[in-house]
């Protein structure tokens, strides 16, 4: 049984109390590790830790934390493999994507992150007029808090620290107790290679650890990926110890497929490329409602109906697999509870519903949900309105682009929207009157680090970046 610690003030250790928590692979069912079950002493350990570590951190020229930013990037080269597996033992998903995909981009944006340094401590200068100048300079809030969920913890991991750290914030980082194991283990390599208290690292519950880092007055900043519900929890949490939050928070986006698209393009994109993906449609920026033009209807179903055909759920270690499990007993229950939602409110089954040991026989006790599709006209079910965050979506159809603008729009969310059309003065058009943070047209979740990532309305607010983790002081010179 693999055991994990936290990382507080450059040591690795239990939690204050000795608790634990079994972290349970999705893929069997069955508990393979344990983590620290960390509480509020842990929480005031972690913030004096970051606090301590705080002056000679940001002090520091930024070309010499650049330097450690690039030895931390050498870490995820060096230990790649590694770290993808026990991400997708703890998770699900597939190894493939952790392997292939993840850790090379992450070795690369904390690279990016290094070169970026000098934007945290450049200001400008302003005449305001004969002896008298104004200037700006960059400064970093204090003690970062990175709330990170469980669908890809090393990523979300890399997008908030990596910037924080370079902007001369120190962080503490919480990871989702679902799976938190990748990102104990870089824990235990990276208490090699920063400072101590630079970087520390509390697993546990949310209301033990979570809520008394969020309420701590020593906290400066937080940053949360994770859902609606806890970006609101966090917001209460906070109104006592007033600082800056950044949201990204949950989605249910519309992938818009008009007639003139390439249809080929289209169906990848709006299948295997969005919401039936590698870790079982357990993304933020799903395209879980996919619109489309009612000329190609029927050519649409089919195609998307014959790619989840193809899909293969197994083993997440081995190569082959194209579809993990869900994350966890609870979450496998909110999805599956959709499966009968759905039925009961009239959508109509096009594909899938199968769940647990029917999709996958050789792993009886992992979360299986096989790749589901439910066709409506009514936008206001609640399939079409609720973050199922799993591979199930609904198919909705429309006549013209007033129409599908209407449907797209009518969400709380506003994450992302996919539209697929070769009409360019069509995509200007959806790009902007869409209500959503990214757009993409003709492709689907692409997130390049040189582009912002966040959301509207209940999906949320702000970005990871390192200008988002410094405050501007402007000062008046008179002479």
């Amino acid at each position: 049984m693999d055991e994990y610690r936290n990382l507080i003030g450059g040591r690795l250790v239990p939690a204050a109390d000795g608790r634990t928590l079994d972290s349970v692979n999705p893929a069997t069912g069955e508990v393979w590790a344990r983590i620290p079950a960390s509480g509020k002493a842990d929480a005031e350990a972690a913030v004096a830790a970051a606090r301590e570590a705080f002056p000679a951190w940001s002090a520091m020229p930024a070309l010499g934390r650049a330097h450690f930013l690039r030895k931390v990037a050498e870490v995820f080269a060096g230990h790649a493999e590694e770290l993808a597996r026990i991400e997708t033992t703890d998770n699900g998903r597939i190894l493939r994507d952790t392997l292939k995909k993840d850790l090379p981009g992450m070795t690369h944006l904390w690279q990016i992150a290094a070169g970026q340094v000098l934007d945290a401590v450049r200001g400008e200068t302003v005449i305001l007029g004969p002896g008298s100048m104004g200037l700006t300079r960059r400064e970093p809030y204090g003690v970062a808090l990175c709330i990170i969920p469980w669908n890809s913890p090393v990523s979300t991991f890399s997008a908030k620290a990596a910037y924080a750290l370079a902007a001369g914030n120190t962080v503490i980082v919480k990871p989702a107790e679902q799976a938190c194991a990748s990102v104990l283990r870089l824990g235990e390599l990276l208490a090699e290679v920063l400072p101590p208290g630079v970087l520390n690292i509390v697993s546990g519950l949310g209301e033990d650890v979570g809520d008394p880092l969020v309420r701590h007055r020593g906290v400066n900043k937080v940053s949360l990926t994770g859902s609606t519900q806890t970006g609101q929890a966090i917001t209460r949490a906070s109104a006592d110890a007033l600082k800056p939050l950044t949201f990204e928070l949950g989605g249910k986006s519309p992938n818009i497929v008009f007639a003139d698209a390439d249809l080929d393009a289209a169906a990848q994109g709006v299948t295997v490329n969005s919401v039936y993906t590698g870790n079982a449609g357990q993304v933020c920026v799903a395209g879980s409602r996919i619109l489309i033009h009612r000329p190609v209807w029927d050519e649409m179903i089919g195609r998307i109906t014959a790619i989840a055909g193809h899909i293969t759920l197994a083993d997440p270690l081995d190569l082959a697999t194209t579809m993990g499990p869900i994350v966890s007993e609870g979450q496998y229950e909110r999805v599956t509870s959709y499966l009968e939602i759905a039925e009961k409110e009239g959508a109509e089954l096009v594909f899938g519903g199968r769940t647990g040991a029917e999709v996958v026989p050789s792993l009886p006790g992992g979360y299986w949900v096989a790749p589901t599709l439910f066709t409506t006209s009514d936008n206001s079910l609640r399939i079409c309105q609720e973050e199922i965050f799993g591979p199930v979506a609904v198919a909705i159809p429309f006549d013209t682009d007033d129409e599908a603008l209407a449907i797209a729009n009518d969400s709380s969310y506003g994450l992302a929207a996919g539209v697929w059309t070769r009409d360019l003065g069509r995509a200007h058009r959806f790009v902007r009157d869409l209500q959503s943070g990214t757009v993409w047209v003709n492709t689907f979740r692409q997130m390049p680090p040189g582009l912002p990532f966040g959301g509207v309305k209940d999906s949320g607010y702000g970005h990871d970046a390192v200008l988002e983790y410094t405050r501007e002081k402007a000062a008046i010179i008179q002479t």
